[in-house]
């Protein structure tokens, strides 16, 4: 008795470390220690029901619409059965949820398939509200993991969703069977909240919308001076050249008449000439008025001469 209960502590501390060996490898992670390759997501969640883990990246900024990229991990309730994920847009419950299903075909294959749950009776393949990109399962060691990737409706800043996920021991003719009911399968429900923020803008896309660089907006705004003096007023050698010197006080201040106006004034030469010339008028007078004194004087001549005859024969 006394040998059986020396050995007691030793055995039982075996049996603790044997049902520890033989729990589910997803028990006993938690989702940050869990890594998926070169694939990273912004987010992870270990969620309180049957050892699941949900690992997301919520991109407000996608376009035309936001997308949401997950990566579910659970342990089926059989190496056969199947696990589910699921967002429910009209309440918490199973019912009216947009699930993603994944399970082993016969081949041993890992596929993942959609549902639109409507009821508990009875399920079947669907489409299902969100717009699945793409999606893969795969099963190593006992669990089995969801990729997918939704396009999800367009809103503004955070958002709330109703989430559900399960897992059952069965799939019967490709469709999975009833899940068990106990604890842990009635508050496998929760909230997901999706940030704006999750991921960032790149930084091109918000300097794609600024200003050119300064070299570019200079050349476009002012020209040269050497193009601008040009264009403004000619040099002073061509202005020179066409117009008449003013006097120094006022040629600095005054500008230089345009080009067509000196063209048709005439030389300041030829102005000057003709009028210093002697008027040919003066030269014409002249010779009239002697003539006229030589006539005048003949006369008077001729009448002396008679005037002496008529005083001779008188007497």
């Amino acid at each position: 008795m006394a040998s059986s209960l020396r050995y007691f502590p030793s055995s039982l501390l075996l049996l603790i470390a044997a049902v520890s060996l033989l729990a589910s490898p997803a028990t006993s992670q938690t989702c940050k220690s869990q890594t998926f390759g070169t694939t990273t997501f912004a987010n992870c969640a270990d969620l309180p029901a049957l050892g699941a883990f949900l690992h997301y990246t919520y991109d407000s900024s996608a376009a035309p619409y936001p997308t949401l990229t997950l990566a579910f991990v659970a342990p089926p309730a059989s190496p056969d059965g199947w696990v589910a994920w699921a967002l429910n847009p009209r309440g918490s419950g199973m019912v009216g949820s947009q699930a993603l299903v994944a399970f082993r075909e016969t081949s041993g294959s890992a596929v993942v398939k959609t549902y639109n749950i409507t009821s508990y009776l009875s399920i079947a393949e669907s489409p299902i509200s969100y717009e699945v990109l793409s999606k893969q399962a795969e099963f190593s060691g006992g669990v089995m993991t969801i990729f997918a990737t939704l396009r999800m409706p367009a809103t503004k800043g955070d958002v709330e969703l109703n989430q559900v996920w399960q897992v059952g021991a069965s799939v019967r003719n490709g469709v999975p069977a009833a899940h068990a009911f106990g604890a842990d399968n009635f508050i496998s429900t929760g909230t997901l909240r999706l940030e704006s923020t999750a991921v960032a803008a790149p930084p091109r896309a918000s300097t794609g919308s600024t200003a050119p660089p300064p070299a570019r907006s200079n050349r476009n705004v002012a020209p040269s001076p050497a193009r601008s003096s040009e264009n403004v007023a000619p040099s002073p050698a061509r202005s020179s050249g066409k117009v008449a010197p003013s006097p120094a006080g006022s040629s600095g201040n005054v500008a230089p008449p345009p080009t067509r106006s000196s063209g048709t004034v005439p030389p300041p030469p030829l102005a000057s000439s003709r009028v210093n010339a002697p008027p040919p008028a003066p030269m014409r007078e002249s010779g009239n008025d002697s003539s006229c004194s030589m006539i005048y004087g003949g006369g008077f001549r001729l009448y002396g001469i008679l005037v002496l005859l008529g005083v001779f024969f008188s007497f």
